[in-house]
């Protein structure tokens, strides 16, 4: 009888513990996930593989693709234009795109039979090449597309020490400017990360041109490759804090002469 009663004893023990577990499972059963909000699509116009500087736009290299309505103001959207595919070909790529990319017509321009440096100029431009060698081009590493600073290097006679050793003054000419093309490639070469040419074209405004110009006849010149994080710096010839500087230097350089001369003119 005793032997009974300990078993029954067990037997509901049990059967306590295994309904106690499987509530304890039963509430902690993630709750069911929340219905998936769909956003409203467009297709718009998407660059089929990558489109390089200069590359015009052939049959097959763009397609529709689907993307979220709210931001697709500023792309070409099937509903609103269904023949841009056919419509675009022909057009240059005035800055490159990565596959997947959409387009933008501010990106293309139609070369109406110009050669293709003049189709991709923006307006008011002009392309203006110079020479460079390894040691002027930043060792190779300067690439279409890059910006730059133009450093002019001038050798003058020292005027304190007649017959001495000539003084070399540096100076940025230009700041901040484009790199369109090193020799004839406008553009990077199966995935080169460094260009060793002849001549840089760079992207100037006229003012800047015959700066250039002048500069080429007045010493030697060399080009600074500017970080990424430096693109958005203001360019100019110079920054007002260098004008003030160089007026500075002038003003000093003519009181060191005066006295010079009138210490001569006592001799």
């Amino acid at each position: 009888m005793t032997a009974r009663i300990v078993v029954l004893t067990i037997a509901l023990g049990a059967g306590g513990v295994a309904a106690y577990l499987v509530s304890n499972s039963e509430s902690q059963q993630p709750a069911p996930a929340a219905p998936v909000v769909q956003l409203p699509t467009v297709e718009v116009l998407v660059a089929k593989a990558d489109i390089s500087l200069g590359q015009p736009i052939k049959p097959g290299d763009l397609i529709w693709q689907t993307w979220p309505e709210a931001a697709s103001n500023i792309f070409i959207r099937r509903g609103d234009r269904p023949e841009a595919a056919n419509q675009l070909v022909g057009m240059i790529a005035r800055a490159p795109f990565v596959i997947g990319e959409p387009i933008r017509e501010q990106k293309l321009v139609k070369s109406d039979g110009s050669g293709f440096m003049a189709a991709i100029l923006p307006a008011g431009m002009r392309a203006i090449s110079t020479e460079i060698s390894p040691e002027t081009g930043a060792g190779g590493f300067i690439l279409p597309n890059d910006r730059v600073d133009v450093i002019l290097s001038k050798r003058d006679k020292n005027p304190d020490k007649p017959g001495g050793s000539d003084t070399v003054s540096s100076e940025i000419i230009l700041a901040n400017v484009r790199v369109l093309a090193i020799d004839q490639a406008p553009k990077e070469k199966e995935g080169q990360n460094n260009v060793v040419g002849k001549t840089v074209t760079l992207e100037l405004k006229p003012e800047q041109a015959e700066t250039l110009a002048r500069a080429r006849q007045a010493g030697t010149l060399a080009l600074a490759l500017r970080s990424i994080a430096d693109v958005n710096a203001p360019d100019g010839n110079k920054t007002e804090m260098q004008q003030q500087m160089a007026r500075r230097g002038n003003a000093i350089e003519i009181i060191r002469y005066g006295i010079t001369s009138s210490l001569t003119a006592q001799k």
